[in-house]
């Protein structure tokens, strides 16, 4: 019983911390169905008196928000694939073959991860630009194919694979192929599972980049859609109800990724990738 103050402390403690992070959810949802004048009351109300349920009705019909979320999960999707791909393919060269210089060029790839991003804007706009792929699905794809942390993430995860394994498959004839996905991807599922929701993620929020690379509406992402959407319709605070709307749509697929993914989410956090 001694324990029963401590535990009572502890969940209030989660309970709150768990409520600072949701709230600005909520808040911009209560926003969304507020009038301009109740957002600028003060104090603020927590629930509108009239809820304006039309007002994401009307920021759906004033932007194409369908085709801006489309763009963000056909392009992060295709991404997450090229980079899992050929992320685990490179962790398994690092690993599995021995070669001069292996660890000389681990090395360089992981001092590109140093960089800054906007470092590498420039070049990356000439090579993108002379392939003629701006303003296309393929530049912000290719441009976006490879992954310096999911080569580092793989390479970890399959150091820990037993060789006994490796050297068994082999001596059945295995190729590197069924290796790779036979043997070394059910011991390290978890870290698959893990990297591509974090680069799904990480792409879907992108901004600054596909803002440089794509000038028109129908390849925008959701993130420069909706800051097209602040200026031309939001008119820099005018609307801010149809603007939290807006917002709750670029979020709302976010939400029901974790949702539904939760389960792998915690695992891939938990799991060192090996069982037993």
């Amino acid at each position: 019983m001694k324990g029963a103050p401590f535990l009572l402390v502890k969940h209030f403690v989660l309970i709150m911390i768990s409520f600072s992070m949701i709230f600005p959810f909520l808040w911009m949802v209560v926003s969304a169905l507020k009038t301009k004048e109740e957002i600028w009351q003060f104090p603020p109300t927590l629930w509108p008196g009239h809820p304006m349920w039309t007002h994401f009705a009307e920021a759906w019909t004033m932007a194409p928000f369908g085709q801006y979320i489309f763009n963000s999960i056909f392009t992060a999707s295709v991404i997450v694939l090229i980079q899992v791909i050929n992320s685990a393919l490179i962790a398994y060269a690092f690993t599995q073959f021995k070669f001069k210089g292996n660890n000389i060029l681990f090395s360089i790839i992981l001092v590109t991860y140093m960089l800054p991003a906007a470092a590498t804007y420039v070049p990356s706009y000439v090579i993108l630009a002379d392939f003629n792929l701006l303003d296309t699905y393929s530049g912000l794809i290719l441009s976006n194919a490879a992954s310096v942390f999911g080569i580092f993430l793989f390479r970890q995860a399959f150091m820990q694979v037993p060789h006994e394994l490796v050297d068994a498959a082999r001596v059945d004839g295995a190729s590197h192929w069924t290796i790779i996905w036979r043997i070394i991807f059910p011991t390290t599922k978890a870290t698959f599972i893990t990297f591509a929701l974090i680069s799904f993620v990480q792409n879907y929020n992108s901004y600054l980049w596909p803002s440089l690379i794509t000038t028109s509406e129908s390849k925008f992402l959701i993130t420069t859609g909706l800051r097209q959407f602040f200026i031309q319709e939001g008119a820099y605070g005018i609307q801010w109800p149809l603007i939290m709307a807006a917002s709750t749509f670029a979020v709302l697929p976010l939400l029901l990724l974790f949702v539904f993914a939760q389960k792998w989410i915690i695992s891939g956090i938990s799991d060192q990738g090996l069982k037993g």
